[in-house]
């Protein structure tokens, strides 16, 4: 049996600092780094909540 933690929040830069695909490469490659996997979507938003992709 695995356990799993479900993440729901968004994480924010500076405008220019970093776009949505670097930062999944980053996140993946920490999530993959660990030996773990990662399930799920993401999506660009503004500090509203409001989609941007």
């Amino acid at each position: 049996m695995q356990k799993g933690i479900e993440i729901k929040g968004s994480v924010f830069a500076d405008v220019g600092d970093v776009d949505h695909d670097e930062f999944l490469d980053k996140f993946i490659d920490f999530v993959e780094s660990n030996g773990w996997s990662f399930g799920g979507g993401t999506k660009q938003v503004d500090e509203e909540g409001n989609n941007l992709d």
